[in-house]
C-alpha cells in the first residue's frame, strides 16, 4: 500500500502571488508541444517558425477559452443562466478536456484559414503532439491530489489522507501513462508511415477515448455529477462522440487518395 506523498500545490509565493504547480505544468506542456512542432518544420515545407508561432498562441488561447466554457456547459450549464459570467472566470478552478479539445478544433480551423493550409494537415500536427501536453497536465492533477481513484485491493493501490483511508488507484498516474506517454509513442511510431491527412487525428481521437473510457471505469466519478447514466461517467459520455469523430477520420483516410 503506497500512501499520497502530499505536495503542496503552490510552487512559488511572491508575497499574496501564488504560481500554482499545476499552472506551471500546463505551461510547460505547451512548450514541450512548441519544441516538439519546430522539429516538424524540416517534414513540412508549409510549416515555418512564425506559422507555429501562431499555431500555438491559438491553441493555447483555444485550451484556455475551450476549457472553462467546455466546463460550465457540460457539468454546470445551470449556472450560465445564473451568473453568464462564469463562463470566463478563468481563474477559478474547473477545465474540461473536452471543452477544450472543442476550444483547439476551433483555433486549428481559423489557422488552417488564416494560412491557406489543410485544416487536417494541421490537425495531424497538432494530435502528433498533444499527448505530451496532457501528461503534463495529468502529473499536474496528481500533485493537487484531485480525480482520485475508486477504492481498489491492487498491491499498487494509495491512499489519499486528505480524502479518507481507503486505498485506491491512483488514476492520475494512469491517465500520466496512457493518455499522455503511451499515447505520443504510438502516434509517433504510426506517423513513421506514409499516411493521409486525418489519419493521425482519427488515430488521436481514437485511443484518446478509449484510453480515458477505460480509466474512467476505475476513476472515481465526479463528486457534483456521480454516475450520469447507466453507471457512465460524464467523461465517458463525451467520449463517445470523441470516438466517432476520430473513426469517422480515420476511415475517411483510408479512403482519401492524397498522400500527406
Amino acid at each position: 500500500m503506497l500512501t499520497y506523498p502530499k505536495i503542496n500545490p503552490v510552487a512559488l509565493q511572491l508575497g499574496s502571488l501564488k504560481i500554482y504547480w499545476y499552472g506551471l505544468l500546463y505551461l510547460l506542456g505547451v512548450l514541450f508541444c512548441y519544441g516538439l512542432l519546430l522539429r516538424q518544420i524540416k517534414y513540412s515545407s508549409w510549416l515555418t517558425k512564425t506559422k507555429i508561432d501562431d499555431l500555438i498562441f491559438y491553441c493555447a488561447m483555444g485550451i484556455i477559452l475551450g476549457g472553462r466554457i467546455g466546463f460550465v456547459l457540460f457539468y454546470f450549464p445551470a449556472d450560465i443562466w445564473r451568473n453568464p459570467l462564469s463562463l470566463i472566470t478563468f481563474w477559478e478552478p474547473g477545465r474540461s478536456f473536452h471543452g477544450g479539445l472543442l476550444g483547439v478544433i476551433i483555433a486549428i480551423a481559423i489557422f488552417a484559414k488564416k494560412y491557406y493550409v489543410s485544416f487536417l494537415r494541421v490537425a495531424d500536427k497538432v494530435a502528433l503532439v498533444t499527448p505530451i501536453g496532457l501528461a503534463c497536465g495529468r502529473l499536474g492533477n496528481f500533485i493537487n491530489g484531485e480525480l482520485y481513484g475508486r477504492v481498489t485491493t491492487v498491491p499498487w493501490g494509495m491512499v489519499f489522507p486528505h480524502i479518507d483511508n481507503q486505498v485506491r488507484h491512483p488514476s492520475q498516474i494512469y491517465q500520466l501513462l496512457l493518455e499522455g506517454i503511451l499515447l505520443f509513442i504510438l502516434l509517433n511510431v504510426y506517423a513513421q508511415r506514409k499516411l493521409n491527412p486525418g489519419a493521425l487525428s482519427g488515430a488521436f481521437l481514437i485511443l484518446y477515448s478509449i484510453f480515458r473510457g477505460g480509466v474512467e471505469f476505475l476513476r472515481e466519478p465526479d463528486v457534483s455529477h456521480g454516475f450520469v447514466y447507466a453507471n457512465l461517467t460524464m467523461g465517458q459520455l463525451l467520449s463517445i462522440p470523441m470516438f466517432m469523430l476520430g473513426v469517422y477520420l480515420f476511415l475517411r483516410a483510408r479512403r482519401n487518395a492524397t498522400i500527406s
